[in-house]
């Protein structure tokens, strides 16, 4: 039985720079497959760091003749990605079995499978047990009425198999794949933030969140709850990929992984095993966490841990209780002060394009985020992803003009507010970037700034044209 995963040639978010992260997603299918039955044959394909173009996808699908392809399908702007190949597996060989999983074929099952009749079957939510399920049923020629958590076509209707429970410990996982990718490990990189030569690895720290957010189809796809791995578990991955790979750079992949006890032993695995002086760590943190718990920080700095984004998101009370977001603007700046004053660099990530918006609403928004002034600032727009209640409200009342996934990016506004129109928000964002970047004295700062994190930064951005990029959108 030949398994194939494959990461589809696409373009990554260009506001983030040029970077090339490990197929995180499939490596842990990988890895979990394999352990489940070591008879599978599994490959992992991943195009980007082989450079690999369709054809050349299509030559290497011909050449290992799988009898299952499951392509990564990680976001929706890259839904259309994720059906191209599925499409170029089964010009290849009609009878190879076609899989896709993910948050956005998970909350557009019955659409995906009546629109492309080339993918056969969505994996619904969490894919390690009913990937190993699926794989092993076809290899038998068994139904697939008995396995759980997935979707597929019978008799020409699609059918929802019951949904499978989650994995109680996340411990018990295998470590992820990398062995799969071990000759393009040198070529993962993050260039904007530690340069081209820098190798780096994800790391999962935790699967759900205790926020529900009305715009985050994360929560949802997970079931709505947390679990963690523990601080000893995640360790052991972060030294894994050093000590096994040469990674350097770590990015904790959690949306929220919180910060409390859990921290704390995290920072005393890395310091006891000697690896705070070997490797940087990224992490995502709520700003109210990082305030409550800020004795914590000295303690994560001397761990290794040098860059913190945080989901400011907006400057009104009345839209972050709209949005369930539960946090409060005037710890905005609070937040990034405290990490600044760690020699962490702060990463603010804010929303635009809230229905009650307007041109005024968003120059005291630009204002806010100068007084906030973070390290760095990503804007983005309000973006209405299938399984989301922003989705389903913005659906119900016909707010979305635009149905392109690939535009569902949150820089390609999708829908207007109550008094402007798509392209007077998707100008907005324009003025957010060009009022933040534009700033010749936050220019300045950054390219000379003590951070190295920054420095780097500000001295990429200033060769690579951020904002002659975003202007080219419209």
């Amino acid at each position: 039985m030949r398994v194939l995963f494959v990461e589809p040639p696409k373009e990554f978010w260009f506001v983030m720079g040029e970077y090339l992260p490990p197929p995180l997603g499939i490596l842990e299918l990988a890895a979990y497959l394999e352990r489940r039955d070591n008879g599978f044959e599994i490959k992992v394909l991943d195009c980007q760091a082989e450079r690999l173009d369709w054809h050349r996808l299509e030559k290497r699908i011909e050449s290992f003749q799988p009898d299952v392809v499951a392509p990564s399908s990680l976001s929706t702007c890259n839904a259309y990605t994720t059906i191209r190949a599925v499409e170029v597996a089964k010009k290849v060989n009609p009878n190879i079995v076609t899989v896709a999983g993910g948050q956005h074929f998970t909350a557009t099952a019955q659409e995906s499978l009546e629109t492309y009749p080339e993918l056969d079957i969505i994996v619904r939510g969490e894919g390690e047990e009913t990937l190993a399920d699926l794989v092993k049923t076809i290899e038998n020629k068994g139904h697939l009425s008995g396995v759980e958590g997935i979707s597929f076509r019978h008799n020409g209707e699609v059918v929802h198999n019951p949904c499978r429970m989650p994995i109680e410990n996340l411990d018990d996982l295998p470590l992820p794949g990398y062995h799969f990718v071990e000759d393009h490990m040198n070529k993962y990189h993050f260039t904007i933030m530690v340069g081209s030569k820098t190798p780096y690895a994800l790391v999962e720290g935790s699967r759900g969140c205790n926020s529900h957010c009305t715009f985050c189809s994360q929560w949802r796809f997970w079931g709505g709850a947390l679990r963690t791995k523990s601080p000893k578990r995640i360790a052991d991955e972060f030294e894994y990929c050093h000590r096994e790979f040469g990674s350097k750079f770590i990015w904790l992949a959690d949306d929220n992984f919180g910060f409390g006890e859990r921290m704390d032993e995290l920072c005393d695995e890395i310091i006891r095993r000697g690896l705070a002086d070997e490797i940087l760590w990224f992490m995502q943190a709520r700003s109210d966490d990082i305030i409550t718990h800020q004795s914590v920080l000295p303690k994560m700095r001397r761990a290794g841990n040098r860059w913190i984004l945080t989901g400011l998101e907006n400057n009104n009370p009345q839209t972050l209780e709209g949005w369930r977001k539960t946090i409060r603007p005037s710890d905005s700046k609070t937040a990034m002060t405290l990490l600044k004053r760690n020699d962490i660099f702060s990463q603010g990530t804010f929303i635009i394009g809230e229905r009650k918006d307007t041109h005024e609403s968003m120059e005291a928004f630009r204002n806010f985020v100068d007084d906030v002034d973070p390290d760095l600032a990503i804007f983005m727009v309000l973006t209405p992803y299938p399984g989301t209640e922003t989705y389903e409200v913005a659906k119900r009342n016909g707010w979305i003009e635009d149905t392109n996934w690939a535009n569902y990016d949150m820089v390609h506004a999708i829908m207007p507010t109550e008094t402007l129109t798509r392209l007077e928000v998707q100008e907005e964002l324009y003025k957010c970037y060009r009022r933040f970047y534009g700033s010749m004295k936050r220019r300045i700062t950054g390219i000379f700034s003590s951070n190295s994190f920054k420095r780097t930064t500000y001295r990429y951005m200033a060769s690579q044209g951020l904002l002659r990029t975003l202007r080219n959108l419209f």
